[in-house]
């Protein structure tokens, strides 16, 4: 089955070059291989950080500027409920 291609001109500077021709001639492969590999590669490398705990913390940092939360206030808010919790606990349970 034939694969379809698209050829394109980009620019790189002499220290890609080089280091594509290099994993060229290791890998045993054409340099357009190794473009796709390593496009390939950045592309699943990316999509797992953002599913996994990185991603989450991307979103949440994101979150925290576009809506201009006082994370100081936030801070504090947390620290009293979580006192608030614990009294509760402490007095209920005994």
């Amino acid at each position: 089955m034939a694969t379809t291609s698209i050829k394109s001109t980009y620019s790189l500077d002499v220290e890609s070059v080089r280091t594509l021709e290099a994993l060229a001639r290791r890998w045993n492969i054409s340099k357009s291989e190794v473009l796709r590999r390593a496009i390939k590669t950045a592309a699943a490398e990316d999509a797992a950080r953002e599913e996994g705990p990185l991603g989450a913390l991307d979103r949440l940092q994101t979150v925290v500027r576009e809506r201009s939360v006082d994370l100081a206030a936030w801070e504090h808010n947390v620290a009293a409920e979580r006192r608030a919790q614990r009294r509760d606990t402490t007095a209920g349970g005994r």
